[in-house]
C-alpha cells in the first residue's frame, strides 16, 4: 500500500506518528509524509492525483493539515481519521453541541468568541475551567474558582478566536484517558492538567464497563475508529471533557503496530464508524444511543 501522511512540525520528532510510519514502512509499505505548514502545495494536483490509497492525519488541531485531509476527502480518497468526522471534535464548543444533543455525559458548555464575554457566565456555575475551542495538549487551560478571579485570566486567554467554559467537575485530580485503536479500548490514569503533581504519573488502569461502554458510545457518536477521550469521574458518574483524534497512545502495548494495524485496515475498508453516523431527526431514531447497544465485545476492554 502507497499511504500519506499529514505531519505538522509539533509533531515532526514524536514517536506518534514516527514510530508508525517506521512500522509500516518495515511491512514493505511506501510512506509519503507531507509537512502542510512547511510545504507550497499545489492543491489540485495534490488531492487529485490518486497516488495513495489513504491519507493519514496528524496535525495541531488549527494547524492547515485538516484542509489538505478535507479535499483530499472531498476528491474521493479514502482518510483515516474519516475527514467527516474530524472538524466535529477538533472545534470543542461543536464537540460539546453533538455530544450533549447525542446523549454522551459532558458538562454544560459555553462559548464566547471575546474573553470580556466570560462576564456574563452565571456566577452559579462557578467555578469554571476554560480553555480555546481549538486547543490540544493542555493548552491555556485555566481553572477559574469565582466571577472576581476571571479578570486575572483574561488578559492570558486574549487572541484566541473562541472559548469554551464549562463548570468545572470536581474530581480526585487525575484523569482517565482511554484509547481506542483497532475495535480495541485500553485506559490509563494521568494527572490532570488543572492539578500538577510529579508525583502522579500515567499509568495503565483497570477500565470499567461503564467508562468502556462510553468510550465506544464516543466513536459511534463523532465517526472516529482512532481516538482517545478524556474521563473524569465526577460525584455523579463518569463525564467525558475532551477527545482527540489520533491521540499519543501512550501506555497502549504495542502501540505502533496496533496503530499501523489498524490504519492498513482502514485504508482498505474505510471508515466503519463514519459510515454509521446518521442524522437521528432525520432517521427518525434516539437522540441518545443506549450504551449497552455501543459496548465493545468480550475481550476487547483490555486494562
Amino acid at each position: 500500500m502507497r499511504l500519506c501522511f499529514l505531519v505538522e512540525e509539533h509533531y515532526r520528532h514524536d514517536g506518534m506518528p514516527n514510530e508508525v510510519i517506521r512500522q509500516l514502512t518495515a511491512w514493505g509499505h511506501q510512506v509519503d509524509v507531507v509537512r502542510p505548514g512547511g510545504s507550497l502545495l499545489c492543491m489540485t494536483e495534490v488531492v487529485s492525483s490518486g497516488a495513495h490509497d489513504a491519507w493519514v492525519l496528524k496535525t495541531v488541531s488549527g494547524g492547515p493539515g485538516l484542509t489538505l485531509l478535507e479535499a483530499a476527502a472531498a476528491a474521493g480518497l479514502t482518510t483515516v481519521n474519516d475527514a467527516r468526522a474530524i472538524r466535529g471534535v477538533r472545534d470543542k464548543a461543536l464537540a460539546a453541541a453533538i455530544g450533549r444533543l447525542r446523549g454522551l455525559p459532558m458538562p454544560p458548555t459555553y462559548a464566547v468568541a471575546e474573553p470580556e464575554l466570560l462576564r456574563e457566565v452565571p456566577a452559579a456555575q462557578y467555578p469554571l475551567v476554560v480553555k480555546p475551542s481549538d486547543g490540544s495538549s493542555g493548552r491555556a487551560v485555566h481553572l477559574v474558582s469565582s466571577p472576581e478571579r476571571l479578570d486575572e485570566v483574561l488578559p492570558e486567554l486574549a487572541g484566541e478566536h473562541m472559548l469554551i467554559a464549562q463548570p468545572y467537575v470536581p474530581n480526585s485530580g487525575t484523569d482517565i484517558k482511554v484509547y481506542a485503536v483497532g475495535g480495541e479500548l485500553f485506559a490509563t490514569e494521568r494527572c490532570s492538567p488543572l492539578h500538577p503533581d510529579p508525583a502522579v504519573r500515567e499509568r495503565r488502569v483497570p477500565l470499567s464497563g461503564e467508562v468502556a461502554a462510553i468510550a465506544t458510545q464516543v466513536g459511534a457518536v463523532y465517526g472516529l475508529d482512532l481516538y482517545g477521550v478524556d474521563v473524569l469521574l465526577g460525584p455523579d458518574g463518569p463525564v467525558v471533557v475532551d477527545v482527540n483524534d489520533f491521540p499519543s497512545f501512550r501506555q497502549v502495548p504495542d502501540a505502533a503496530a496496533r496503530v499501523a494495524r489498524a490504519v492498513l485496515e482502514l485504508a482498505r475498508t474505510g471508515s466503519p464508524a463514519a459510515a454509521a453516523v446518521c442524522h437521528p431527526r432525520a432517521q427518525g431514531l434516539p437522540l441518545s444511543i443506549p450504551a449497552q447497544a455501543s459496548a465493545p465485545r468480550a475481550g476487547e476492554v483490555a486494562l
